[in-house]
């Protein structure tokens, strides 16, 4: 097989001794990584990075690096947001460079904004490397767009969990029922069942189509189409497991055309 040239010698910026860069390493698939946080892998001295970072992209790491884990699942032991922080700033303060790795976008329901809040507390200087989010990356390789022109306009993201893990009571379900024709739902699927009743109560249809993408780009990715009404019994019955992103609307009815990576499968050409 022939390639193109080698990809040019860039002038990325230079990750400096005891700064700090909070990079998304995208939804899963290696491929979907930036040029920058490549690069920002291949400089680094420490790398602390999520549970849901795919192991091939840690082993792009520069030699040497030392890989720190600081990944946080629901319900299972996991280390405490202030700790993660404490860690960074320490880290650091000896003059490292500090690469903290994030699944999917550090600023979309991952806890950046309150690293980065901290580092500027504290003195640390930092940089954003922005990194595709679960509901534009993961919706995509289910055939779903987030938005389309004949359907939504508009399109809402929304945490399915507070901060205590329980359904976020601050929000004006009603309003969020109104507000977009197309709803993308993070980490929810433990509250799934609660979360459609409260949308359906707030005037969404119970016939409304879902899909939910489980472990979207990665090769285990599954995808349940179902309705509002079913959708955590669905859920339940197909063994649907964590991370997933939840898509509620009509656009879901694209992947009945759009669905590229099962027809890539289906002819047995590698996605």
């Amino acid at each position: 097989m022939t390639t193109g040239p080698a990809l040019p010698a860039l002038d990325f910026p230079a990750f400096a001794a005891g700064s700090v860069w909070l990079v998304g390493a995208g939804p899963g698939d290696p491929g979907l990584l930036s040029l920058l946080a490549l690069h920002a892998l291949q400089q680094a001295d420490s790398v602390v990075y999520d549970a849901l970072v795919d192991p091939r992209i840690l082993a792009l790491a520069r030699p040497g690096a030392a890989l720190d884990y600081a990944g946080k699942r629901g319900g299972k032991p996991s280390p405490q947001q202030p700790d993660i922080t404490a860690r960074l700033i320490r880290l650091a303060r000896t003059g490292q460079r500090v690469l903290r790795l994030k699944g999917g976008d550090p600023f979309v329901f991952g806890r950046g904004g309150e690293e980065a809040l901290a580092l500027a507390a504290a003195g640390i200087p930092f940089r954003i490397v922005p990194g595709i989010t679960a509901a534009i990356g993961g919706l995509a390789y289910a055939g779903i767009p987030t938005t389309h022109r004949d359907i939504n306009a508009a399109v809402t993201f929304i945490t399915g969990h507070a901060s205590d893990g329980e359904v976020p009571d601050g929000l004006d379900w009603p309003a969020l029922a109104r507000g977009a024709p197309v709803l993308v739902l993070y980490m929810a699927l433990k509250h799934l069942a609660a979360i459609a009743e409260r949308l359906i109560a707030a005037g969404r249809r119970a016939e409304e189509p879902v899909a939910v993408v489980s472990k979207a780009t990665t090769e285990a990715q599954r995808v349940l189409e179902t309705t509002l009404a079913r959708a955590a019994a669905d859920v339940a019955a197909a063994g649907i497991e964590p991370p997933a992103i939840i898509a509620i609307g009509e656009a879901v009815r694209l992947r009945a055309s759009l669905d590229w990576l099962g027809a890539l499968a289906a002819d047995g050409k590698p996605g």
